[in-house]
């Protein structure tokens, strides 16, 4: 108890009399020596190291790790180091790499020794010993004292924990934190290896988004303690002052990228998935204001931002966990460990926790924890497909076996209709087959009406001219037989004289032979036109024979003279000379369906006169072409497209069924042939049909 009283009268002393800390020793493990320091703060930067060593406006720190704040002036901390032990010197470290500019300098009597320049801005530190860290030998004498000065300036929280320890204990203290982070980088380098594998197994983008985090985090922590610009980039100044902010909106980034991929935040919270986007633009206007305005200001308000993003994650996360999801549990435990330790650790930095090792390796020790858990959580997520997959599985072979079930019932049903429908159908193509075959025979008809009217007309004439020679010759013969009768009777010379004067009997001999020569007349005539017939419709030779063309187009012609008359112009250019193995019959049927068409045209447009045909034949060594031309009304491109469809047709309903054309491209399909068209409306129509002299698809049945 008195001891307890002495050391509180000697603390009240100090603080009435406001005198110098004590001189500070080495101390075992991670013990900071803030309340051995003093502090100057240098606004104007115009103090040098001899002015600020010897300034009278230092003041005692009151923290084991003073927290200097945010802002652009210079901070002195002084402090005096007792060596108890029998080394030659002490070592001082600086865990906090977080600082800009570092200068240290001992006192030597009146002079000063500048033991080291350091710090993220600069771009190139030395001091008297080696190292990668703000960790420096100070030489003072065994049982000695010795005044160190520090002058620090950092545009980011400066916080200055300041260890004195020996060389041994300071060994220790780095081995034991390099093995701590080395543990760390450890584990997060086979989560991010485990992820990246697991994505390239399945290619779900949530486990790429995690391998980005996980990347991005373990580059940030090893930011905030000193690795990065001691180890990964020692000599980019731009880099190690730059890199702690970048990365840690970088961070910020890549977990919500890997929570929307984890979460389906879209459709669970789609409230909460509209805000991401104005986080986004928060952090770059903070890395703008950083890099480019004022970076104090910037720092701020990044922190601010993260500090807000991640109570944000925090809801965002319970907003998840509380529509049922099993994956938002485990990264609500996830987050909340993490954040937990960044708490820790801010509350280290704002003097609420005690600086010491735990607190100061909370936020790493969080974010591997967070690792492990999304890590078990992406495992039981493919453990979640798995389920669903075998779910959906079940589901889609039930619905298959039922589907099944349904697809029997329903073959049983529509086998019945397809045989009632098969029934109907055949009526209705038997019903067909007599339609078509009406109006096949309508067609025919319709030629042959067409021909028998020709026929009838052509054979009227000479029989009508016979018929009415028949009275005269009746009355002729009468004559002629009266006077035999007279001849035959014995009558006198002179009474058969004058009966044959009084009968005209020379005028009626001379009108015999006449009568007789135009009955002769008429009936060559009419077997002409017998003969035209027959070579027209060959009846006889329904097999393949070699024929003149130009006859068969002279025969139609002929059908089709009381058509023509005088009130068409047929001009005919016939230069096929060679036999054309083909169907006679047949393809006169093609000329009289193709000319009649021609004939009606020019009539519907030039009436009685100005209609003009041209028939052309011609041949090479393979094929035969028959060109048909007329000027007369012409076809549309509409209606050149379906001439050859059956039943298509543009005459009035009763003048004609549609079947002509379609008939004669059948004929010429047959004979191995085509038929060209080229019509222009209103100036006339071109038809050229193309056979081979020989066909060779029909040689069996040549003659």
């Amino acid at each position: 108890m008195r001891t307890l009283i002495l050391a509180l009268l000697w603390v009240c002393s100090n603080l009435v009399s406001g005198s110098s800390p004590q001189p500070v020793r080495p101390l075992p493990g991670y013990s900071p020596i803030g309340r051995g320091m003093e502090h100057l703060v240098d606004s104007s930067g115009a103090l040098g190291p001899h002015e600020a060593l010897n300034s009278s406006n230092f003041i005692p720190c009151s923290a084991d790790v003073p927290n200097l704040g945010i802002s652009n002036a210079i901070h002195w901390l002084r402090f005096t180091i007792h060596n108890p032990g029998n080394d030659p010197s002490v070592t001082v470290s600086l865990p906090h790499p977080e600082i800009d500019d570092l200068a240290i300098y001992v006192a030597n009597g009146q002079d000063l020794d500048q033991i080291a320049s350091a710090g993220q801005s600069c771009s190139d530190p030395w001091r008297i010993d080696e190292g990668s860290e703000f960790s420096y030998i100070i030489p003072v004498r065994s049982g000695g004292e010795a005044t160190v000065l520090l002058r620090l300036r950092s545009k980011k929280q400066l916080q200055v924990p300041v260890l004195v320890s020996s060389s041994a204990q300071a060994g220790s203290m780095r081995a034991t934190r390099n093995l701590a982070f080395g543990v760390y980088v450890g584990i997060m380098v086979v989560m991010a290896m485990y992820n990246l594998f697991v994505f390239l197994s399945i290619r779900d983008k949530g486990y790429l988004m995690y391998v980005f985090y996980i990347v991005l985090v373990t580059l940030t922590q090893l930011t905030f303690f000193g690795f990065g610009q001691f180890h990964m980039w020692p000599g980019s100044a731009w880099l190690s002052s730059n890199a702690s902010i970048i990365l840690t909106l970088a961070t910020a980034i890549a977990a919500t990228e890997f929570m929307k991929a984890f979460l389906a935040t879209r459709t669970l919270i789609p409230r909460a998935h509209a805000f991401f986007k104005w986080f986004y633009g928060s952090f770059a206007i903070s890395l703008a204001v950083y890099l480019f305005v004022d970076p104090i200001i910037g720092y701020q308000l990044a922190q601010a931002m993260s500090g807000l993003y991640a109570l944000f994650f925090l809801v965002a996360s319970i907003a998840a966990v509380r529509t049922g999801s099993r994956q938002a549990r485990y990264f609500l435990l996830a987050w909340s460990l993490f954040l937990a330790g960044t708490v820790v650790f801010v509350l280290k930095d704002a003097g609420v926790l005690p600086y010491n090792m735990v607190t100061s390796y909370m936020m790493p020790f969080g974010s591997a924890i967070e690792g492990v858990l999304l890590s078990f959580a992406l495992a039981d997520r493919i453990n979640i497909l798995r389920r669903e997959k075998e779910q959906s599985q079940a589901e889609a072979l039930s619905a298959a076996q039922e589907n099944a079930r349904i697809i029997r019932d329903q073959n049983v049903i529509l086998e019945q209709k397809v045989t009632e429908r098969t029934h109907q159908l055949q009526e209705s193509l038997d019903k067909l087959k007599e339609t078509q075959s009406q109006l096949v025979e309508a067609e025919k008809m319709s030629s042959l009406g067409q021909l028998t009217a020709g026929i009838a007309h052509e054979i009227n004439n000479p029989i009508n001219y016979i018929r009415s020679n028949i009275k005269p010759l009746r009355r002729d013969l009468e004559d002629l037989l009266v006077l035999l009768q007279a001849y035959r009777t014995g009558t006198p010379a002179a009474e058969v004289k004058a009966l044959e004067h009084k009968l005209g009997i020379e005028e009626t001999v001379a009108e015999v032979n006449a009568i007789l020569h135009s009955m002769e007349e008429g009936a060559d005539r009419t077997a002409e036109i017998v003969r035209g017939l027959r070579t027209f419709s060959r009846l006889d030779e329904g097999d393949l024979k070699n024929v003149d063309v130009n006859e068969g187009i002279h025969s139609t012609l002929k059908l089709l003279n009381p058509q023509i008359k005088d009130r068409v112009q047929v001009e005919l250019d016939l230069q096929a000379n060679m036999p054309v193995e083909c169907l006679p019959g047949r393809l006169n049927q093609v000329f009289m369906n193709m000319l009649t068409n021609a004939i009606q045209a020019v009539k519907e447009k030039h009436g009685d006169e100005g209609g003009h045909i041209l028939v052309r034949t011609e041949q090479d060594h393979e094929q035969l072409l028959v060109t048909i031309v007329d000027n007369g009304t012409g076809m549309s491109p509409a209606t050149r497209a379906r001439v050859f469809e059956p039943f298509f047709t543009t005459k009035n309903v009763g003048e004609g069924t549609g079947l002509g054309l379609s008939i004669a491209h059948s004929i010429v399909e047959k004979h191995h042939g085509r038929i060209e068209v080229d019509s222009i409306e209103g100036e006339g129509t071109m038809f050229r049909i193309i056979i081979p002299l020989r066909q060779p698809g029909l040689i069996a049945k040549r003659a």
